[in-house]
């Protein structure tokens, strides 16, 4: 197994990173939070990975942290869930999230990332309940706070749009009521756009 590549970035977006490691560059599929993580390109870092091995393909999976790796290793045990599906979930919310979602047996919240139904969320929750405890969300980060979601998918559609990632956090920064919960993604990108 590849337990991780140390190099230099060269590419980073919300799907994947290129890593220089020596004369060879490697893409890497990576969840969201691990792109928010990495550093800009042209700086050295390290990226934990996970091979997945298929009939007809093999991935090498990129990951910031080991508690993602670790979540992202679970999901794809889980019955109905392969590697792109499980990076989508690590992409759709928080590991916080994720986890209290699972304990909670939140199907609804879990249901509401794309790709995934009632009947996976609910297999998600039987197969993984019993291996994340209470004990584990609390230990994660407490200064990790809840993710707004709204500002997040905002963030991502802008970046859909041509705009790099910074430059699209810092748009959403500046949209006046962005903190009022009756503010819908839609609006939030029409108030962005309007503040260029």
């Amino acid at each position: 197994m590849i337990e991780f590549l140390e190099g230099t970035l060269i590419e980073k977006h919300p799907t994947h990173v290129v890593l220089q490691c020596g004369g060879i560059a490697f893409r890497l599929p990576i969840p969201l939070c691990a792109h928010d993580s990495l550093p800009a390109p042209g700086h050295s870092t390290r990226v934990l990975t996970h091979l997945a091995v298929r009939e007809d393909d093999l991935t090498l999976f990129g990951f910031a942290t080991e508690e993602e790796r670790l979540m992202f290793e679970r999901l794809i045990l889980v019955s109905g869930i392969g590697p792109k599906l499980a990076l989508t979930a690590l992409s759709g919310m928080s590991i916080r999230e994720l986890k209290t979602a699972i304990v909670e047996g939140d199907v609804k919240r879990l249901s509401s990332i794309s790709g995934i139904g009632k009947k996976t969320a609910e297999r998600i929750v039987i197969e993984l309940r019993d291996k994340i405890g209470k004990a584990e969300i609390m230990a994660l980060s407490s200064g990790e706070g809840p993710v707004n979601t709204r500002l997040r998918d905002a963030i991502l559609a802008l970046v859909a749009l041509g705009f790099k990632q910074q430059d699209a956090k810092s748009l959403i920064d500046k949209v006046p009521g962005r903190d009022d919960p009756d503010v819908n993604v839609d609006e939030l990108i029409r108030r962005a756009l309007a503040t260029r």
